[in-house]
């Protein structure tokens, strides 16, 4: 049954809710059971070091995020014919991505100085502002940045024990895992370094939004239920045309989050993508199709920090007028539809396909500001920051389209 959530405006599968939540809760539970054992490991640190550990990591990772990527694994399992036998591995592959993409997210915060993160300060903020308050020796920012990185680094370190929990095709699935690493550590330097060099056209805009987020966010994770399942070449194929443009679209409906996405509800400030000068597709298409004002507009915003909101207001109604926007969306609508037809005739489980076709509306759905009119109001009004078992197989596919908030947590590098 569909029904109209008043909350959100957005339509909810009813019939499938009961089973996205079972499958969230399976996850849930392995994520505790390995964060458990893993601060366990930690026992010679001091009471106080432990908690800022709990805290910033254990925490983060455990109570935050959606279980995105680690359903993608579950359905890419499922979707290669796997066994219910493979629960355990399929569990241990999903948490080693949560794990993976909790490095990311702490990490790249460092890397943009983002204040907020899920509504809360970021970890290298939480902990400047601890330095401070002990009075400590040196710089509360420099420690802050430093200990934030050596949290991602140990949630990386989790991310290979997640994996080894249950070793079923492991050596399948570690090729996988560690070809996924590459991609986005690489993609996210890429990023890194063309918002420092300027320039850059829609081409590098799109090669950066692959690497950086659309292949560990989905098809990465496909690959990764494909390989413990020992699934068929063919059908890995067919995953992979499912999920690049699927990967992308995800991207691009990050990128507009980035400029349009109301704090309140992604949980990062929004303008960020424009005060950082990143060369997002979106703002790539608009500084190409802006007049002299407006490009010198969207090129002066970088480096200004803390812009004025009038002036990030400006920024956007310039986006909205050259139809960066709209033709940012019409982009979105047309990858979706591409996904979508990469199942048509794929040789899978019923319920997989549905589950993914599912995936595809949660991640591409518009989110705040997602029209020229909304985003023109967007720029007027948004701030400048600020256990019963089941079997694996799955009774019913994973729930609908997300909240408006955005298509779900964006990958690192995004907007959320």
């Amino acid at each position: 049954m569909l029904t109209l959530t008043r909350e959100t405006g957005s339509v909810r599968d009813e019939t499938r809710e009961p089973f996205d939540r079972h499958l969230s809760d399976l996850f849930d539970r392995a994520l505790d059971e390995l964060l458990q054992r893993e601060m366990s490991r930690l026992s010679f640190l001091g009471a106080d070091d432990r908690e800022v550990l709990r805290r910033h990591l254990a925490d983060f990772v455990a109570r935050g995020g959606r279980r995105l990527r680690p359903a993608f694994v579950y359905w890419g399992h499922r979707a290669s014919g796997g066994s219910p036998d493979d629960l355990g591995a399929v569990l241990a592959a999903g948490c080693s991505i949560e794990l993976l993409h909790a490095c990311a997210l702490i990490l790249d915060d460092v890397m943009d100085e983002s204040p907020l993160r899920r509504g809360r300060a970021t970890a290298h903020v939480a902990l400047a502002e601890r330095h401070r308050e002990l009075g400590w020796a040196g710089s509360p920012r420099r420690f802050g940045e430093s200990a934030a990185i050596l949290l991602g680094v140990l949630a990386f370190t989790w991310a290979d024990s997640a994996l080894l929990a249950d070793r079923r095709r492991l050596a399948d699935a570690l090729e996988v895992f560690t070809q996924l690493r590459v991609e986005l550590v690489a993609g996210q330097y890429l990023d890194l370094t063309c918002a420092a060099r300027g320039g850059g056209d829609r081409r590098e805009a799109l090669l950066i939004s692959t690497y950086k987020s659309g292949k560990y966010t989905v098809e990465r994770p496909l690959h990764l239920g494909h390989a413990i399942a020992g699934g068929e070449p063919g059908l890995r194929r067919v995953l992979s045309a499912y999920a690049l443009p699927l990967g992308e679209a995800f991207q691009l409906r990050d990128d507009v989050l980035g400029v349009f996405g109301d704090p309140a509800l992604t949980g990062k400030p929004a303008g960020t993508d424009l005060l950082q000068g990143k060369r997002t597709y979106l703002l790539t298409l608009a500084r190409e199709r802006a007049d002299g004002p407006g490009a010198a507009l969207l090129d002066a915003l970088p480096g200004t920090g803390e812009a004025r909101p009038d002036h990030l207001a400006a920024a956007r109604e310039v986006i909205v007028a050259t139809g960066a926007l709209e033709a940012v969306e019409r982009r979105i609508r047309g990858l979706t539809d591409s996904a979508g037809e990469a199942l048509s005739g794929a040789d899978m489980p019923a319920d997989a396909r549905a589950a993914l076709l599912g995936l595809t509306r949660r991640l591409a759905q518009p989110g705040p500001a997602a029209s020229p009119d909304q985003a023109g109001r967007a720029a007027s009004s948004c701030p400048a920051s600020q256990p019963g078992s089941a079997p694996l197989a799955g009774s019913a596919p994973l729930a609908g389209p997300a909240p408006l908030a955005g298509p779900a947590e964006p990958a690192a590098g995004g907007a959320g």
